[in-house]
């Protein structure tokens, strides 16, 4: 491909008005990196990142597919074929999810391409807090299930039609792991909200998780600070919780308390 020089790229930025945000939205590379590209810091960028972002200046569909921005969930509908792909949207399948790149963050829910922007820190340290603490848990109780953080691809239905990646995870059934992926429901699943996943992770994942046999779903708001927690075994029991609560894990029947406000200390001044 022939991609834009530097110059030419901020150029373009000032004509079409756009952002560093909206850059890093439209090209896949990450804010940070597209300021010091057109700030002139990166003296040498490299040509994976040059290409990537003229795509977004030039209105190329990236690495495939052409992503529907502006809208919850961020749905992936289809562009020009790339790696072979000429299917439609809930057409697609395990071997066309695991033949795209592995930079490319996507889930597959019944044969639906959904794109996954790349995680904020401040959904990173919640996400890795709440992993900490529950394997301190169950590795204090010396217990057999465990913890996994994203990303992990997770073959939910075990049919070749879903790959989901749960913010954080329990898993107790250690038949359902594989080096490549777990295949079947784990036991406890959480999702931190993003501005791309609220709408799946509330509406589409909830479903999915429930039907597909997951135990408990913990929904983390940090906008709204709350966590609503699902649990599918007592008749679809629903709690919503704050982040200076502490919450009990149902899969344990309330002997693992989360003290989120443990949480919310740690990584409110990282906001």
């Amino acid at each position: 491909m022939t991609y834009l020089t530097v110059e030419e790229m901020k150029q373009k930025k000032k004509e079409l008005g756009y952002s560093y945000e909206k850059i890093a939205e439209l090209s896949g590379v990450p804010a940070s990196t597209v300021r010091k590209v057109l700030g002139g810091s990166t003296k040498a960028p490299r040509s994976a990142t040059l290409q990537a972002l003229s795509r977004a200046f030039l209105q190329e569909p990236v690495r495939g597919f052409e992503v529907t921005h502006n809208k919850e969930p961020q749905m992936v509908r289809e562009a020009e074929p790339a790696y072979g792909f000429d299917k439609k949207q809930g057409e697609y399948t395990l071997e066309d999810y695991l033949a795209l790149p592995d930079e490319r963050r996507v889930e597959l829910i019944d044969g639906v391409i959904y794109d996954m922007s790349a995680p904020t820190g401040y959904h990173q340290l919640i996400a890795g807090q709440l992993h900490s603490l529950l394997l301190s848990w169950i590795q204090g109780k010396r217990g057999s299930c465990m913890p996994f953080i994203s990303p992990v691809d997770v073959q939910l239905d075990c049919d070749d039609r879903t790959i989901v990646q749960p913010d954080v995870l329990i898993l107790c059934d250690k038949s359902k792991y594989t080096p490549a992926r777990i295949i079947g429901a784990p036991d406890f699943v959480a999702e931190v909200f993003s501005k791309s996943t609220r709408k799946k992770d509330i509406f589409i994942k909830l479903n999915k998780y429930k039907n597909a046999g997951v135990r408990e779903y913990w929904m983390i708001d940090p906008d709204k600070k709350t966590v609503m927690v699902w649990n599918f075994e007592k008749d679809d029991e629903v709690k919503m919780y704050g982040f200076r609560d502490n919450i009990p894990v149902g899969i344990y029947n309330g002997e693992c308390v989360i003290h989120f406000a443990e949480i919310d200390d740690m990584v409110t001044p990282w906001m």
